[in-house]
């Protein structure tokens, strides 16, 4: 038809089918909260595709080490029937030899070294600007505020980085690992399932450890740390209070705008259901703190704020405005720290 603009970007169509297609599951203001989560919840983890078996840990203690006032652990135990990761935990030191204390499950994100840095690994310039640059350190930072802290490696990190030592399969000539693990999707799993399993591995393991109050779990993360740390505590409902740094915004935004994700993050079939701030919502009425930076140039401020604003909606309709609280710092792309310990200690003071 003469006049008519033809577009021949794939991206800008995929910005359209964003745009004009809204998520079914998309929550409305004055719907009952629990006949919403009834409904989108099982159909949004049905895109999570087929989980890997649980397997026994068969743990083996590597070794044990103290800097400062924490004792860190390294394990090695399997977590699902063809692959085992490494794990770190991290105690407070002077813990007496019946005392338990609540526990963190510490995801990282898309940073250097994976695990290393958040544990608490800063034995070389490059990890400790890590460190510097998000101030991600996290799971070292919480066990000496007195919490049992532990993680893993997403695969194509750290000891799961297949490119790095002991594996060197550096078959990914620079492509991300994070996109090239999605090919399990031709199996009816996805990467994101993976990871969870390999995260619902960890915390059986946490779980038994003598020093570990198993009914006052939490989970945190920055950034696709952030990711997982929402998908963590979505399926796995042990996982009494959740910090979710600096992933708050719109698919429509941070997605198909910006490309700003991987395949490790994401679902087939995800937006057709929800939005990011419905699957925060899905957590309500449990304990939620979300960080934003002010100044973050990875998930902008506008969006999620907008995000935020959402998630507060399905908090107040859930009858649980007082268990979502917002850490908005002057800061950019990383942790501030500001309200973790107070939240924590107060949402896992007693046990379950």
């Amino acid at each position: 038809m003469a006049g008519t603009v033809r577009n021949t970007s794939p991206y800008e169509m995929f910005r359209t089918l964003a745009a004009t297609r809204p998520p079914t599951h998309r929550y409305t203001p004055g719907r009952d909260v629990a006949e919403w989560q009834a409904k989108a919840l099982p159909d949004v983890l049905a895109t999570l595709g087929t989980a890997p078996a649980a397997v026994p840990p068969q743990a083996e203690l590597i070794a044990e080490w103290q800097r400062g006032d924490v004792l860190t652990q390294r394990w090695l135990l399997d977590v699902s029937e063809h692959l085992a990761a490494y794990a770190y935990v991290n105690r407070p030191a002077g813990l007496g030899a019946s005392e338990t204390r609540p526990a963190l499950l510490c995801w990282h994100g898309h940073s250097h070294g994976g695990k290393e840095v958040v544990m608490g690994n800063d034995s070389s310039p490059a990890l400790r600007e890590a460190d510097r640059d998000t101030h991600t350190s996290y799971g070292r930072r919480m066990a000496e505020a007195g919490f049992v802290t532990f993680g893993i490696d997403w695969m194509g990190y750290g000891d799961q980085d297949d490119s790095a030592k002991p594996h060197h399969h550096d078959l990914a000539g620079g492509r991300d690992w994070c996109n090239l693990y999605y090919l399990p999707t031709m199996l009816g799993m996805t990467p994101l399932g993976i990871n969870l399993a390999h995260g619902r591995s960890l915390v059986d393991f946490a779980s038994a450890l003598p020093y570990v109050d198993a009914g006052r779990l939490g989970v945190m993360g920055l950034s696709g740390g952030g990711t997982m740390t929402l998908w963590s505590a979505l399926t796995d409902e042990r996982l009494a209070a959740a910090e979710i740094i600096c992933y708050s915004d719109l698919f429509e935004h941070f997605a198909f705008r910006d490309l700003n994700y991987c395949g490790s993050q994401i679902t087939p079939g995800l937006y057709e259901l929800v939005d990011l701030p419905d699957l925060q919502g899905l957590l309500a009425p449990r304990p939620l703190l979300v960080d934003i930076g002010a100044f973050d140039q990875c998930f902008r401020l506008e969006s999620a704020m907008a995000c935020h604003s959402r998630v507060a909606d399905i908090y107040r309709a859930a009858g649980a405005a007082d268990r979502l609280e917002l850490d908005l710092f002057p800061g950019g792309h990383g942790w501030s720290g500001a309200k973790s310990v107070d939240f924590f200690s107060r949402h896992l003071a007693a046990p379950r």
